[in-house]
């Protein structure tokens, strides 16, 4: 078992307190964003000697899933990743083309896909996915905007996901200007006042607009569906799927990847015509995790695709040998609250508190928690490991 030093990244939209208090630091004042867990050439951890640091990937080699800490104080821009393919040939063109690494402009930044699972550390607000056509329609009908009146109509006479998406090709290509935003919003705001909002859409937008007023993403909202994790809840997030995080902290796992397409609400480079290129090759899964129990004291979030799953186990002084963790392959493993004891078949320990976090492998066989507290594990499941999934958005017919 090896201590991890993690980096972080302090995009514009972290939170000052969040992650430096679950470190156990005091803030600079400055946004963190996220800590990375894991081998991506980005944001690769450390491990932690008598002798210095040295690449988590001189002990691990590359790590084909990634476990994070997001930490949002202010909406992440709207995004979605690409799938395999398409993360394929952009990574390849954008090599040939010589783009850097880390240039602001580069989209691909390595060849794979990132699908993801969100765990909630706090309540964790989320837009994802887009809405039913018959309640974007309800949405989108007492805003009498010319702008919204349009799309109310192209949706009716082309309903279902592709009517949708020509939506938003439409709002990305001819965005509407700062001051027909404006209206939108104070429309909303308007019948918010009187009391009326269909599935929190009016309270998101003027929630949005505080932030990023005039954005053509505030009007891309009304598309979207809104989700609302509890500490504890879990959901699983294709490649390909529109989502655009609000606010809380959570874990992220993933495929080892940085590959982000986003068309609104950031200062960073957007890739409009890519992102609807992403939804355009069909609708993906968005659905909460129901966790299966190992042992006593485990939840197991695995979503099926074999890329990643996470384990959350609380250890308490009820089973002094200690809890048993599952898997036996390589892990991350973060320390999520209290202090305990990670303990390998060696009898080799390592002593952790909230924000440290550890590498295990086969070499370390079973590891048992000891002492009171939780700890995050994020590994890559064995065959036919699954939790039970269930839709948060339901595939309508096209027609």
């Amino acid at each position: 078992m090896y201590a991890l030093d993690c980096p972080t990244q302090s995009y514009d939209w972290g939170s000052r307190e969040g992650i430096p208090s679950f470190r156990g630091r005091q803030s600079d004042g400055q946004p963190v964003a996220e800590m990375w867990m894991g081998t991506h050439p980005l944001g690769a951890a450390q491990v932690v000697t008598d002798d210095g640091a040295v690449p988590l990937t001189s002990v691990s080699g590359e790590l084909p899933f990634m476990l994070k800490i997001l930490a949002a104080q202010q909406p992440l821009s709207i995004q979605a990743h690409p799938n395999a393919l398409r993360a394929k040939v952009g990574f390849e063109e954008e090599e040939r083309q010589g783009i850097a690494i880390d240039a602001p402009e580069r989209v691909f930044k390595d060849p794979h896909p990132k699908p993801e699972m969100v765990y909630a550390l706090s309540a964790f607000d989320t837009l994802v996915g887009f809405r039913p056509t018959a309640e974007i329609l309800r949405v989108l009908s007492p805003i009498s905007s010319p702008r919204i009146q349009t799309m109310t109509t192209a949706l009716r006479n082309k309903p279902g996901f592709n009517g949708i998406v020509r939506l938003l090709h439409g709002l990305l290509t001819d965005p509407p200007s700062e001051t027909e935003v404006s209206e939108i919003v104070e429309q909303c705001r308007d019948a918010l006042g009187k009391g009326i909002d269909i599935k929190r859409a009016y309270a998101t937008i003027i929630e949005i607009a505080e932030h990023f007023p005039g954005d053509v993403g505030v009007v891309v909202s009304l598309l979207m569906n809104r989700l609302t994790l509890q500490a504890g809840e879990a959901a699983y997030l294709e490649a390909g799927i529109i989502h655009a995080h609000l606010s809380g902290m959570c874990l992220e796992v993933m495929v080892s990847s940085d590959n982000v397409l986003r068309a609104g609400l950031t200062s960073k480079h957007v890739e409009p015509a890519g992102l609807v290129e992403c939804l355009e090759e069909g609708m993906s899964r968005v659905a909460r995790v129901t966790p299966r129990q190992f042992g006593f004291s485990t939840d197991v979030f695995s979503p099926g695709s074999g890329d990643f799953a996470l384990s959350v186990t609380q250890s308490s002084q009820a089973e002094p040998a200690g809890t048993a963790l599952p898997e036996r392959g390589q892990r991350i493993i973060v320390c999520t609250g209290g202090e305990v004891a990670l303990v390998n078949e060696q009898a080799e320990s390592l002593w952790l508190q909230r924000g440290d976090v550890a590498y295990a492998d086969e070499k370390d066989g079973e590891i048992r928690v000891v002492g009171t507290g939780e700890v995050a594990q994020a590994y890559q499941p064995s065959a036919g490991e699954a939790s039970k999934l269930t839709d948060l958005v339901t595939p309508w017919p096209e027609r």
